[in-house]
């Protein structure tokens, strides 16, 4: 199966064409760079890169995935709509992925902790032990995921932006305070999700920073008692 993968979801912005069969995944194409900002203007580019490089015409690809959050608000938006927008013109399905799952991957170790810095004191987090995670995706306060990190057996990974912060409470344990996903770990779960369970659609674990306006352009502050 060949698989194009986006993600714009963390500080990564990511287009990467891979040939996936079962466990093996190959490299055809990439285009990945470090980017906290500019993925709109970006990713369309970056697609059209590694598929130039993969030596292939868009219409080659048998599947797209995307990084479906948690992540950052506006690079899910523009990740899950240039995703689904080549999905519908090439009549491909189109599948989401974690992105806290994808960083799992990308350590390869059988117990972790996918952790992405949420700021405002919280962890967007899973863990993971012999290869099976314990619970679903949480947005978790630093204290909380302290004393889910220390249930974890020893050797166990810290993996993603949200690592380091647990870097001096936990010496003994692994640290990857990876940026965002592996592309190959992004391909290979793309590959092997089923489309009518893993649909593109984000995942949000806190409602936006950024409030609605109280009022309308042009309309007047309402009275004070």
């Amino acid at each position: 199966m060949r698989v194009l993968v986006v993600d714009t979801a963390l500080g990564l912005c990511t287009a990467g064409v891979f040939e996936v069969e079962e466990a093996v995944v190959r490299r055809l194409g990439l285009k990945s760079e470090l980017m906290a900002k500019g993925h709109s203007e970006r990713l369309a580019g970056f697609a059209r890169d590694a598929m130039a490089e993969a030596g292939l015409a868009f219409e080659a690809i048998d599947r797209i995935g995307v990084t479906a959050g948690p992540g950052s608000f506006t690079g899910l938006r523009v990740g899950l709509a240039f995703a689904q927008g080549l999905g519908a013109a090439l009549d491909r399905p189109v599948v989401g992925v974690s992105s806290l799952d994808a960083l799992a991957a990308s350590g390869g170790g059988e117990a972790a902790a996918a952790l992405i810095d949420a700021r405002r004191g919280q962890v967007y987090a899973r863990f993971w032990t012999n290869g099976r995670a314990r619970g679903a995706a949480e947005a978790l306060s630093l204290e909380a995921a302290s004393a889910r990190i220390a249930d974890l057996p020893p050797g166990a990974m810290l993996i993603g932006s949200g690592a380091a912060l647990f870097a001096e409470a936990f010496p003994g344990l692994t640290q990857a305070p990876l940026a965002g996903p592996a592309p190959e770990a992004l391909a290979r779960l793309a590959a092997a999700a089923d489309p009518a369970t893993s649909p593109p659609r984000p995942l949000y674990l806190r409602a936006p920073d950024a409030a609605p306006p109280t009022r309308l352009p042009g309309q007047a502050r309402p009275a004070r008692p």
